[in-house]
């Protein structure tokens, strides 16, 4: 998505959401950033990384991933990651369910259930879901991650990520997490571009608590 988008979703969000219209002004120009050079496998390999994990204990196994693999940069690509033995990705720092994750969606990127990027950009959201949901280890919230930040589609609301949930929580002053099904609710009104909103509830959560009510 390109400034202008950006721009564009952001009067949008103001327009449609008073409480959105104020952690927008909190918080500043929308700054996602979307890895276009990222391959689908790359993408899901990353994602299956981050679950449940502080982002820097993902990234410091995917580092060693990366520095097993080769060029201490990129992964290995799907037929070295297939090749590798459990003390190998263990050493990296991955759990048993983690491996087999990583090892199916090599498998599946072999095979073409996984397609390329070109391809995959032709599916719409729910079939993306609906296709890369087979993989093991890969929730909705997976592919939802993909959509957002590696293919960039606009309207994506990971309404189960509990950082767009705490976001919202303090953005709007409550005291308990919303429902995923509540903020899916309230979410409709921020189509067409719930991934921005998501992107500023994320940032609610790292503002500082002085800036919310007593309930932040």
């Amino acid at each position: 998505m390109a400034r202008a988008a950006y721009r564009a979703a952001q009067q949008a969000l103001s327009a449609a959401d008073p409480v959105m219209a104020a952690l927008i002004e909190r918080v500043g120009p929308c700054r996602l950033v979307v890895k276009r050079r990222a391959s689908p496998y790359e993408a899901l390999a990353h994602a299956v990384a981050h679950q449940q994990l502080h982002a820097a204990a993902a990234n410091a196994m995917l580092k060693r991933l990366s520095m097993l693999g080769g060029d201490g940069e990129n992964l290995p690509q799907a037929a070295q990651l297939l090749a590798m033995g459990d003390q190998e990705l263990r050493g990296c720092g991955f759990s048993r369910a983690k491996m087999a994750a990583l090892r199916d969606i090599a498998a599946r990127t072999l095979d073409g259930t996984v397609p390329n990027r070109r391809a995959l950009q032709r599916l719409d959201d729910a079939a993306v879901i609906e296709r890369l949901t087979q993989l093991r280890g890969v929730g909705p919230w997976t592919v939802e991650m993909l959509l957002i930040f590696t293919l960039g589609r606009p309207d994506v609301l990971p309404a189960n990520d509990y950082g767009v949930r705490n976001g919202f929580r303090r953005a709007y002053g409550l005291t308990d997490l919303p429902t995923p099904r509540a903020l899916a609710e309230h979410g409709q009104r921020w189509q067409p571009w719930r991934s921005i909103a998501a992107w500023y509830l994320w940032r609610a959560v790292e503002l500082p608590a002085e800036q919310f009510g007593a309930n932040s």
